[in-house]
């Protein structure tokens, strides 16, 4: 804890190591801001993928095709067996009539018949079903083709198990990603503060010489850092708000992607970033003062 009674020496030598320092003090600022805007860049840029890809999943359906002969009974009971499997989040009955307007909606032209031309309805009663987690519907789909009545279950086999699979890989690059651009800046912070450390290594030199505690040295580096990170994220804040909410004003979407606008999530962000300024300037401060303490 830092000792009240020297909190405001501590304060003063801080501000005085930024003004005397100050062009060593924009660097580290500047870098600092680059960092955490690259960061909060990269994190905009894995948000937006990651509800991309969960409005994707979210989307698989598996559609269950009943046998012909059925009558209204028969696909009630099915319909109860479906009703009694877990992980079900929905179940829609499509008749063959509303599936054959879709096709005709979908596929045909205004002035076109397609019941006409094909002479008879070919389609069968079916059910959408939605899973509770779209990562279960392949094992939905094996129980739910085992039900009597059920003739074809299809939810894009194959493909869904694609889908899900670039899904995992995508969001795990894109961690792995964010660790090192948040080991970068530790290090490019820890660089430039280091020199401003070293640029008082003297005076750290003497202050251990008449017995100043290393945590008395240590308080107004700290301090610094911490004011100097606070300063370099809210620079980038700064920025990257005013250039998302400037391309949110413009598109809502990017290539069918649609953007979060989420205005608490955005300001979650935002305070993110702003702390990991804060951490990033206490942690590139504690790597670059602890090796001059070793007098």
């Amino acid at each position: 804890m830092m000792p009240l009674k020297n909190a405001a020496y501590f304060f003063r030598e801080a501000f005085k190591s930024i003004a005397r320092n100050h062009l060593l003090s924009i660097a580290t600022i500047s870098t600092i801001a680059i960092c955490i805007l690259i960061l909060g860049m990269s994190v905009l840029l894995t948000m937006n993928t990651s509800t991309f890809l969960a409005n994707l999943e979210s989307d698989v359906e598996i559609m269950a095709y009943l046998e012909q002969e059925l009558d209204q009974d028969s696909i009630q009971e099915v319909k109860d067996k479906l009703e009694s499997l877990s992980g079900i989040e929905s179940i829609t009955f499509v008749s063959r009539e509303e599936a054959l307007k879709d096709m005709q909606e979908t596929l045909g032209k205004k002035n076109y018949d397609l019941e006409s031309t094909l002479g008879k309805n070919p389609l069968p009663d079916s059910f959408e079903i939605k899973a509770l987690d779209p990562h279960d519907v392949p094992q939905l789909a094996v129980q739910i083709g085992k039900i009597p009545g059920v003739y074809k279950v299809n939810y894009g086999k194959g493909v869904v198990e694609q889908l899900f699979s670039t899904a995992r890989w995508v969001r795990v690059v894109s961690v792995v990603f964010i660790i090192l651009l948040a080991l970068g800046a530790v290090f490019l912070i820890a660089t430039t503060i280091r020199l401003a450390i070293f640029a008082r290594r003297k005076e750290i030199y003497l202050m251990k010489l008449i017995g100043s505690t290393d945590w008395f040295i240590r308080w107004p580096f700290f301090i610094e850092g911490i004011g100097l990170g606070a300063l370099g994220s809210m620079v980038s804040i700064l920025i990257l708000a005013l250039a998302y909410g400037s391309l949110l004003n413009r598109v809502d979407t990017i290539f069918f992607m649609a953007l979060v606008s989420d205005f608490d999530v955005l300001i979650h962000l935002y305070l993110g970033l702003f702390g990991a300024g804060v951490v990033l300037g206490i942690i590139g401060t504690a790597i670059s003062i602890n090796r001059f303490l070793d007098v």
